[in-house]
């Protein structure tokens, strides 16, 4: 799944852009749905653009500073993330880790030994969904619409009964 807009508040009266561990927040429910995910699924994984990164607006060191403390506060309420991975890059530098570009998930995939035709991508916006679909994974869009997308559902835990649903 994707980080920002999925895990966590962006673009929010409280936060613009996490930059440090204290402005991460989660969005409503995230905890829960993310353990209902760890109870069906092998790997539960975060797979982010990190643009910041390349901006200058974070060093890596602090990125991996905000991951941390995420898996370690989803950890507290039994939730667990298996691994995060990211592009750190400029938004415009023509990376391969870049979402769309699906090569984040792939490399997962194969780390993993994960089959991607029975994995799902959950993000929102259409680039996640097609890193997702360019890897062979479903696509589920948290917002209002998606023409790419398998399934639409407002939220993480409004879309986690239908993946587990339809994995089964």
């Amino acid at each position: 799944m994707d980080r920002d807009g999925v895990i966590n508040e962006v673009l929010t009266k409280r936060v613009k852009f996490v930059n440090k561990p204290q402005q991460l927040f989660f969005l409503p429910r995230v905890p829960e749905a993310i353990k209902k995910l760890n109870d069906s699924f092998d790997f539960v994984f975060v797979v982010t653009n990190q643009g910041g990164v390349g901006l200058g607006f974070m060093k890596e060191g602090q990125l991996k500073k905000i991951h941390t403390h995420m898996t370690n506060e989803l950890k507290k309420q039994g939730a667990i993330i298996d691994e995060v991975v990211y592009c750190p890059h400029k938004p415009k530098a023509g990376c391969d880790c870049r979402k769309p570009n699906s090569k984040l998930i792939v490399d997962l995939a194969e780390k993993y030994n994960v089959d991607l035709s029975k994995s799902y991508m959950v993000g929102d916006t259409d680039t996640d969904i097609i890193a997702g679909k360019r890897a062979g994974t479903k696509g589920v869009f948290l917002g209002s619409y998606d023409p790419l997308a398998d399934a639409v559902f407002p939220d993480l835990i409004s879309a986690v009964d239908w993946m587990i649903e339809d994995a089964h």
